[in-house]
């Protein structure tokens, strides 16, 4: 283990030392440690060793997504939600829901081998999104609050939506009759998910009440406060773990309260340590997954498994997210753009890890294979095009009516009309 430390470190310094330079440019950090992982894996140079096995990759997912999701949470801006819940409400409540349906059903289609709950598991696997695989996006203050904010928070919050609907899938796919219901599989989610709700909440309240009490007397050192949140995601999660829950979504119920409890302000601040450990966490795990998962999840490839990888990341993707934004004064262009830059990533790699660990389903060679390919295509397909694209859509949107229709919620072709009858009064003073 001791040489894998040593590469991993490595890589950090030297990426550290160029990061600067690479800042908003078409190669991201999950391109560079997927490209090195390759590398220095098993079908490069086979320098990582067996070590690095599912469980040790796991363990490490696991950790990262759950600093990710309580560190999401913590810092969600509920006054600016509150102003812009439209896009997210829409992509969360209509386009989430779409995306794991037609998902699933080109699974049914493309994959016969595969249950219908096996199909669903797939779709359900592929759903998140991970918006720092496309930072630049996200990141714009020259895009508009509404779509930036749209995508930050659909990809902070469908992680934790998609982990109840992922053990559910897999619940049922694990029957010896998919299609037979059984209460006890039902009963068992709300066990879990309650289980993890009861204890996210109750660690948050009891740290948040820990922390305004000692803040208030002085006693509370600011350096140490950053390891507060830290110790609050491991809590919740290893804790609700032992007890029988899914320790992501005590972890992101966790994040909520302590955000909420603390404030904005106090959130933000303490969340920096955890933030940047997440980061630095999240490049490591694709690093791993560049080492050891592309190697054997990419290969023996058929048609029908490049075609859905692609299919994933457009057209089942992006038709959903065009069809929840009808009626919110985004156009086509902006449809597009919000429908494209859904990459896949953390939460992907960590569920298609508890299904290899977790599970016994037939189709599980297949699942991980499609999810393996998607991750691969969307890290570099959406990292690579993160700066064009949103230099063109840009250019468009400075000289389109729905640069207005977005901040005002005015129809873009209301807009439009007015712009026409402007014009004929300009030529025609009249």
């Amino acid at each position: 283990m001791g040489w894998q430390i040593t590469q991993v470190a490595i890589v950090l310094v030297v990426f550290a030392a160029l990061s600067g330079r690479l800042r908003g440019s078409a190669i991201t950090p999950a391109i560079v440690f997927v490209a090195i992982g390759y590398v220095l894996g098993d079908q490069g140079l086979d320098l990582t060793g067996s070590v690095l096995d599912a469980g040790t990759i796991r363990l490490l997912a696991e950790v990262t997504l759950a600093l990710v999701l309580f560190s999401d949470a913590a810092v969600l801006d509920t006054r600016a939600l509150t102003r812009e819940a439209a896009i997210p409400a829409r992509l969360l409540g209509i386009g989430l829901p779409l995306t794991i349906v037609v998902g699933a059903l080109a699974a049914v289609v493309m994959f016969p081998a595969l249950g219908v709950f096996e199909a669903v598991v797939l779709a359900v696997l592929l759903a998140p999104t991970d918006a720092a695989l496309g930072q630049t996006v996200v990141s714009d203050q020259r895009l508009p609050s509404r779509l930036r904010q749209g995508l930050n928070v659909e990809s902070g919050l469908n992680d934790g939506v998609c982990v109840p609907l992922l053990f559910a899938a897999v619940a049922f796919a694990e029957l010896a009759e998919a299609p037979t219901f059984d209460g006890g599989i039902v009963v068992d989610l709300v066990k879990e998910v309650g289980i993890a709700l009861g204890v996210g909440v109750v660690v948050a309240i009891a740290v948040a009440l820990v922390y305004t009490a000692s803040s208030r007397r002085g006693w509370l050192d600011e350096e140490w406060g950053q390891v507060v949140p830290l110790a609050t995601a491991a809590i919740a999660y290893t804790a609700t773990a032992e007890l029988g829950g899914s320790g992501f979504i005590a972890a992101f119920a966790a994040g909520l309260v302590y955000g909420r409890s603390l404030g904005a302000p106090v959130a933000h601040h303490t969340t920096r340590l955890m933030e940047e450990t997440g980061g630095v966490l999240s490049a490591v795990t694709f690093f791993v997954f560049g080492a050891t998962l592309i190697g054997s999840g990419v290969t023996d490839l058929d048609v029908s498994t490049v075609v859905y990888a692609v299919l994933s990341l457009t057209v089942v993707r992006m038709l959903p997210v065009a069809i929840s934004l009808v009626g919110s004064g985004a156009t086509r262009p902006t449809m597009a753009f919000a429908g494209w830059f859904g990459p896949r990533g953390l939460a992907t790699i960590v569920f298609m890890l508890t299904i290899v660990e977790e599970s016994a389903l037939p189709g599980t060679g297949r699942i991980v294979q499609v999810a393996t390919l998607t991750v691969l295509v969307s890290v570099v397909a959406h990292g690579v095009t993160a700066p064009s694209l949103t230099e063109r859509y840009l250019r468009w949107y400075s000289t389109s009516a729905e640069h207005v229709a977005l901040e005002t919620h005015v129809d873009v072709a209301l807009i439009d009309r007015r712009r026409g009858l402007w014009h004929r009064h300009a030529a025609d003073p009249k």
